[in-house]
């Protein structure tokens, strides 16, 4: 490969960045999307108010109605005349819009009817957001608002436009709407705020996924870099290597001449050396990324950097047939997602870690045991999640009271490539960890 080609090459190799966490991530909501949501629910009010007092002609106090919903008209005019809506509200500036539109359908459901309005569900959609985009504590603060809204307007409200003719409701059933929407209220933002907790977890996730094989990646690259550097540049010094041994032939010994075509040589033969080591480290180091590598010098290949002296790291190749031995591409994502569950391995072992290296005509497959603590039981069928909660600090895995990014980076990475990846205890305690690909998907294209 030319340097050029293989420059090429390392930024074709880079992934797109990852993508900031956006709404879900910052805590943080654009001024411009709750003023359009706004607009939205004043015309909804609006058109509602209008259709029942002069379309069905219900009694219904319609100055107080659309004096509320005019309020609303002239906060979002006075946002849009600052020319500041595509800003991004803070905590707390996001959690006072939010909460006047709480505020304001509730003064409007007072003035139509109370819990008896079927409206009144609208008090949900302000929760969802918050629950979406805010912080805990900010969304208790809503939902507590909405709780002793629904309650106030179960105890005092106008009547229901239409009058005792349309609807009377007994106060058992204002009790039980009351309960309902209360109900309604705390099991929906909890249930958005799980959800979206879980996107933004995932979210986060994945972007270290692309950062930690993005880094590798341009490792591998590199090493590619390298290695054509080398090549390319070896000839060019062999001939002046050449050039100077013939001048020192024939320049007079000792004279100024013959020890300047001396350091010649010297340099450019140390020159030489540099290259020939930036050309083999690839290799050892497990090749450059087009290199075919056997199982177990992928192996040995990913757990070179996690290597410790007081740790005895065993790599047992076991053929389980007659096949021959699988060759792969030094895949970034495999060596990467290796290197990950060697490192955790090495990191809690206690004297040793045993690799077995199995394959036959149908599968391949690679078992990572440790003498350490093991998984903690409880978590053993959640791992490969990220940011497992639970743990505690100083138990295998866990990190302030979480499990780390380690686990989750390296089954993303391995899955990606086919593999299957298993957690469990071993045998005689410690951990043990299975990943397994279907041969045809494991071995390298010729």
């Amino acid at each position: 490969m030319r340097p050029a080609a293989a420059a090429a090459a390392m930024s074709a190799a880079r992934p797109a960045a990852p993508r900031a966490p956006g709404l879900l991530g910052g805590g943080l909501v654009s001024l411009h999307t709750l003023v359009l949501i706004r607009w939205v629910a004043i015309a909804g009010q609006a058109l509602t108010v209008a259709i029942v007092a002069w379309g069905l002609d219900f009694d219904l106090p319609v100055g107080p109605a659309f004096a509320v919903i005019g309020v609303s008209v002239l906060l979002n005019v006075a946002a849009m005349v600052q020319g500041r809506t595509r800003v991004r509200l803070g905590e707390r500036d996001a959690a006072l819009y939010l909460g006047y539109d709480l505020v304001q359908l509730s003064v409007l459901l007072f003035l139509t009817g109370g819990v008896m309005n079927p409206f009144i569900v609208l008090l949900l959609a302000p929760l969802t957001v918050s629950a979406t985009t805010l912080a805990r504590r900010s969304t208790t603060l809503l939902t507590g608002v909405v709780l002793v809204a629904v309650a106030l307007l179960a105890l005092w409200h106008y009547p229901l436009p239409g009058g005792p003719a349309v609807f009377q409701a007994s106060p058992t059933y204002k009790l039980a709407a009351w309960g309902a929407l209360s109900l309604s209220a705390i099991f929906v933002t909890w249930y958005v705020r799980r959800v979206a907790e879980e996107t933004r977890r995932i979210a986060d996730a994945l972007a270290a996924s692309q950062m930690a094989l993005a880094r590798g990646q341009r490792a591998a690259a590199l090493g590619a870099l390298a290695a054509a550097a080398a090549h390319e540049l070896g000839t060019p010094l062999a001939t002046i290597s050449l050039t100077a041994k013939e001048l020192l032939r024939e320049l007079p010994a000792g004279s100024d001449e013959a020890e300047d075509a001396r350091l010649l040589h010297q340099q450019a033969e140390r020159c030489r050396g540099i290259l020939s080591d930036l050309a083999a480290r690839p290799e050892h180091e497990g090749g450059a990324p087009f290199d075919r590598l056997s199982l177990t010098g992928l192996i040995e290949a990913a757990a070179e950097p996690h290597r410790r002296p007081e740790i005895d790291l065993v790599v047992e190749p076991m053929p389980l047939d007659a096949s021959e031995a699988p060759l792969v591409s030094r895949a970034p994502e495999l060596v990467h997602g290796l290197g990950n569950l060697l490192q955790n391995a090495i990191q809690f072992a206690r004297r040793r870690v045993t690799v077995r290296a199995e394959w036959s005509r149908q599968t391949v497959r690679i078992t990572i045991t440790d003498d350490g603590p093991g998984f903690p039981a409880h978590l053993l069928n959640r791992l490969g999640e990220p940011y497992i909660s639970g743990g505690t600090a100083g138990r295998r895995g866990a990190e302030g009271g979480h499990m780390g990014l380690g686990i989750f980076i390296a089954s993303t990475l391995l899955e990606h490539t086919g593999a299957r990846v298993r957690f469990a205890g071993g045998r005689g305690g410690g951990a043990q960890v299975a990943v397994v690909w279907r041969r045809t998907m494991f071995d390298a294209k010729e």
